[in-house]
């Protein structure tokens, strides 16, 4: 694969992983308030005493923490905590790989004349290649119909070879 590809191959992964990094980040952030003044949500209207009751369930206490936080290895919030380093390291070794490519393009040489000069010679260089292509191309379409018509007349002579029956 050329430089060229590579380099495109690698934009590529640097925006899979930037578009990745950023949706992860969005579905696992947890909730933050707006503001300290900012009213909580109106509970659901179930009746005062299912309302006090999950008021309560809500507030940790020292039995009900233990019991709902799982160990740490077992912790899916452990993960999402490591998760934005281990995307964020991801893409900064994608963006390391695409520097490493870029230092690898080749140095251009007598400035933006030479450039151009060099286009110039490729480009008169592609038309004659191109006209060469033409040429056979002709002679091999010609050489074709000389083909065909030879193969329609042996087909011919091998029917009229053949005896009525």
């Amino acid at each position: 694969m050329d430089i060229i590809s590579q380099l495109q191959e690698q934009v590529n992964t640097i925006a899979a992983i930037a578009f990745n990094t950023f949706g992860t980040l969005q579905r696992d952030a947890p909730p933050v308030r707006l503001s300290p003044n900012y009213p909580e949500p109106p509970a659901p209207a179930a009746g005062a005493g299912a309302s006090a009751a999950t008021a309560t369930a809500a507030q940790p206490t020292a039995t009900n923490t233990v019991a709902a936080n799982p160990t740490t290895e077992e912790s899916p919030s452990n993960n999402i905590a490591e998760q934005p380093k281990l995307l964020s390291a991801e893409l900064v070794k994608a963006a390391k790989q695409f520097d490493a490519l870029v230092a690898a393009l080749p140095l251009s040489e007598g400035g933006e004349e030479a450039q151009l000069t060099r286009i110039a010679q490729l480009q008169a260089e592609n038309d004659l290649v191109g006209q060469e292509l033409q040429k056979q191309l002709e002679a091999a379409e010609k050489e074709l119909k000389q083909v065909r018509e030879l193969f329609n007349e042996a087909a011919d002579n091998c029917l009229n070879l053949k005896k009525p029956d």
